[in-house]
């Protein structure tokens, strides 16, 4: 079941409001864009984007209580800047981003994502294009230091060049298709489970998913679109869930906080990006002991919101 992490917190720091105009740059299952909505009151419009086609389908039936309100758009949120202002939102009120893999994308066993159950080695979040996983680690050859960059960088995994010579010895004698092949030979090459909490395999499944749907790319580019949407008193909220993907995200709007300089001959200068931000929080929100209890998947998350200035 899917439940949206700190789902108050997020809606909260949006300030939802009456005639207001929205963007949720990752739908999912909308639960975040259907509480938005429904406490922003009458006239409030949502612009949903997705790159998941299935995503695309299950919310257009979640959100069609809405009606015309609720504008829905399958494209990756980086290129909202694009999308946004051709369908009538430039200039918003609130823009959220709910990075990463969804639950649905983890319980769909057929995509690929989680070793939990055999199923094609996938891993595409939008699975119309793109190559698979499966073929994202045959083009490595005999090219084990490149791939152990990828599971270093993406996954921050410790014995990532025993891994990927595993990987790549493996793919000599039986090519890698299955979820469940590349888990069982990551195990097998760092010594099995040795009663630790996490599969061995998490790190490397989560770095070549990150590689194959240029996950941080799409973050940094993302996150620029939507603050130069916002118009000034404009919220942009981010929930992100590990540490490469949250230090991309904090990165990208400090940059935008930036500060002034006093000049030596008089005055100041903005030192920074622009548009401008300034931070809600000054510290990250994350996930109650409450919500723990009820959605274990959101021990990870945490939420950043900013302002337009």
């Amino acid at each position: 079941m899917h439940i949206p992490v700190l789902l108050n917190e997020t809606i909260d720091g949006l300030l939802p409001s009456p005639n207001a105009s929205y963007i949720d740059g990752t739908l999912g299952g909308a639960g975040h864009s259907r509480e938005l909505l429904k406490r922003a009151g009458n006239g409030a419009k949502l612009l949903g984007l997705d790159r998941d086609p299935a995503a695309i389908e299950r919310c257009t039936a979640a959100l069609n209580e809405f009606g015309k309100n609720v504008t829905i758009v399958h494209t990756p949120f980086s290129l909202m800047g694009e999308v946004a202002p051709k369908e009538g939102f430039d200039q918003v009120d609130g823009i959220m981003l709910d990075l990463g893999v969804s639950s649905f994308q983890l319980d769909e066993r057929e995509r690929g994502f989680s070793f939990m159950g055999d199923a094609p080695l996938d891993m595409r979040m939008d699975n119309s294009s793109g190559i698979t996983a499966a073929e994202y680690l045959d083009s490595f050859g005999d090219d084990w230091k490149s791939l152990a960059s990828v599971l270093f960088d993406y996954g921050e995994e410790t014995q990532a060049a025993k891994i990927a010579r595993a990987i790549i010895n493996a793919q000599h004698s039986s090519p890698i298709k299955t979820t469940l092949q590349l888990a069982d030979i990551v195990e097998k090459a760092v010594g099995g489970r040795k009663g630790a909490p996490r599969h061995p395999a998490t790190k490397t499944f989560q770095a070549i998913r990150i590689a194959i749907n240029s996950e941080l790319q799409e973050v940094k580019k993302g996150i620029e679109a939507a603050i130069s949407l916002l118009k000034p008193g404009g919220r942009l909220a981010v929930i992100s869930f590990h540490s490469i993907e949250d230090r991309v995200v904090k990165k990208t709007l400090a940059e935008h906080e930036g500060r002034w300089e006093s000049l030596q001959q008089g005055g100041a200068k903005w030192i920074g990006t622009l548009p401008a931000v300034k931070r809600v929080n000054k510290h990250p929100i994350v996930a109650s002991q409450e919500e723990l209890v009820n959605n274990p998947r959101a021990r990870s998350a945490k939420l950043r919101v900013v302002e337009r200035i």
